[in-house]
């Protein structure tokens, strides 16, 4: 066989092959991305994921690759990531519960009078959809958790579940009302589709005649982010070219093959000057 026909052939059959690969190659990934949430000391943290890399991952967090590598001391020039590795994106003041006390006193008299010794302790369990531990108003109360309140004496106990209002914006939580007054532990417990963003654990002081409001955060499982516009138009302006890239080159890659076709048709001249096409 000629070796001018092998190579054509072989540089044919290979832009072919690599035209194919193109446009699978440039499909665009999706991924569901969770909003990251702080621990108990104020870090959050990161767990690199297959494919990432410092840029998309200062993206994904709204911070910059040298705020990164700031956080990350340990990376090395390159910013080469590890799957698996954690990251350190950012360090917040570690949140506690907001407390709102009101104090009714009594009505000051020649001789005064002990109030009745007893309060009422209301405890919101809320949707921290933003992560960043204080109520906003859009945030409603979450139900299937549980609070529980004890006096550290042993004075007073109870709980209760916590469950959906029908007017969400006067809501102040579950109640707790006539307890005694003293010190209280205040604890939540949280459905398995959230994570906390606050401490669920809350120390309170009440006196007599005292209503405090204690709040406590916990974000859904399900909130998700989207990776982002960035990302998500890079990586698509990046498809299109490679699939039109790979269209061009099956384009060129049979216009070459019908070349090879047509150079390998075998010709011969007649006495009058034209041409014998067998």
């Amino acid at each position: 066989m000629n070796p001018k026909r092998v190579v054509i052939l072989f540089v044919l059959l290979s832009l072919f092959l690599f035209g194919l690969w193109l446009p699978v190659g440039a499909a665009p990934r999706t991924q569901q991305y969770l909003t990251p949430t702080p621990g108990a000391d104020g870090r959050i943290i990161y767990v690199v994921q297959p494919g990432d890399n410092c840029f998309r991952v200062a993206a994904l967090h709204a911070i910059s690759v040298d705020q990164l590598r700031q956080l990350n001391s340990r990376l090395d020039e390159n910013c080469t990531l590890v799957e698996g590795e954690e990251l350190l994106i950012g360090v917040v003041a570690a949140a506690t519960p907001t407390v709102q006390t009101n104090l009714t006193p009594g009505t000051p008299t020649v001789t005064p009078t002990p109030l009745s010794g007893l309060t009422e302790v209301c405890v919101l369990l809320f949707n921290d959809a933003n992560g960043n531990a204080m109520r906003e108003e859009t945030e409603n109360a979450v139900e299937g958790g549980a609070v529980s309140v004890t006096e550290i004496n042993g004075k007073y106990s109870a709980s209760l579940d916590t469950v959906l209002p029908s007017d969400p914006a006067a809501y102040p939580g579950v109640c707790f009302t006539n307890i005694p007054e003293g010190t209280y532990n205040i604890t939540v417990g949280i459905p398995d589709n959230f994570n906390a963003t606050m401490e669920l654990s809350y120390s309170l002081e009440v006196n007599a005649g005292d209503r405090a409001f204690v709040d406590f955060g916990a974000q859904s499982q399900e909130q998700v982010i989207d990776p982002g516009s960035e990302e998500g138009s890079g990586e698509g302006g990046t498809s299109a070219f490679l699939a039109i890239f790979g269209a061009v080159l099956l384009l060129g890659g049979a216009g070459l093959g019908y070349y090879a076709w047509r150079s390998s048709k075998p010709e011969s001249k007649l006495s009058g000057g034209g041409i014998l096409k067998k």
